[in-house]
C-alpha cells in the first residue's frame, strides 16, 4: 500500500495537535514553537525538517536510519536533527514531534498532556 508523502503540512498538523504549539517563522521558513521555544522548522529546500531533540536521541536516529536522519556541521553543537520528510514514516515523525514537544514544553504544560492520557 502506497502512503502519502510526508510534507510540511503533515508536520504542521501533528505539531498543532500538541498543547501550546504555535506557528511562526524561523530563518524565513515555516516553523513551530511551543510557548515561544523553538520546536521545528522547514529548511529552505522544502523537504528537510530541523527538529530539536536531545543529543542521545540524535545519535540513535543517525545510526539507525541514515537515509532518513542526518546532520550538518552547522548543527554539531546544537540538539537538533535533520529529517528527510519524503523518507520518514509518519508515525515515527509523530513520535519524534511529541518527544521534542515534551523536551521543550514548560513542565506544567507537559504535565497536562500526561494527565489527559490517563
Amino acid at each position: 500500500m502506497q502512503r502519502e508523502p510526508v510534507t510540511w503540512e503533515t508536520v504542521r498538523r501533528i505539531g498543532l495537535d500538541l498543547p501550546g504549539v504555535e506557528e511562526g517563522t524561523c530563518y524565513g521558513t515555516p516553523a513551530l514553537r511551543v510557548k515561544g521555544k523553538f520546536l521545528a522548522r522547514l529548511r529552505e529546500d522544502g523537504e528537510t525538517l530541523v527538529l530539536k531533540i536531545g543529543f542521545d536521541a540524535r545519535e540513535i536516529l543517525l545510526q539507525s536510519a541514515p537515509d532518513v536522519f542526518f546532520t550538518t556541521d552547522h548543527y554539531t553543537g546544537y540538539p537538533a536533527i535533520l529529517v528527510r520528510l519524503p523518507r520518514v514514516d509518519p508515525e515515527q515523525l509523530r513520535e519524534l514531534l511529541e518527544e521534542a514537544w515534551r523536551l521543550n514544553a514548560p513542565k506544567r504544560l507537559a504535565a497536562t498532556r500526561s494527565e489527559s492520557r490517563r
